[in-house]
């Protein structure tokens, strides 16, 4: 007995069609079994789908850096990184480094 290739074909599409239907089927039965659990238990959303940034550092974390510079009138201080402090604009930063 020999199988042609239009059988094969034939074949396969009955399967795909038989798998989709019963795909269908189960999913349904899951979505009833879900939804007696979550009832059950008086779940959330935010329960079984948590956010993703719960529980994580941010990325981008900041770190203190050790203050380089320092006003001896007010006694402000400046790590040399961000904006300059109006104290120092048009000064010699030099002049107000910490030793």
């Amino acid at each position: 007995m020999t199988t042609t290739l239009k059988q094969l074909l034939a074949e396969r599409e009955a399967l795909e069609h038989k798998i989709t239907e019963l795909r269908a089927v189960e999913q349904s039965e899951a979505i009833i079994k879900i939804r007696a659990l979550v009832d059950e238990y008086e779940l959330t959303a935010n329960d079984i789908f948590p956010s993703k940034s719960a529980g994580k550092t941010p990325k981008t974390s900041t770190t203190k850096v050790a203050a380089k510079y320092k006003d001896p009138l007010s006694g402000a201080l400046w790590s040399g990184r961000g904006r300059q402090p109006t104290w120092l604009a048009g000064k010699n930063k030099e002049d107000f480094l910490i030793v």
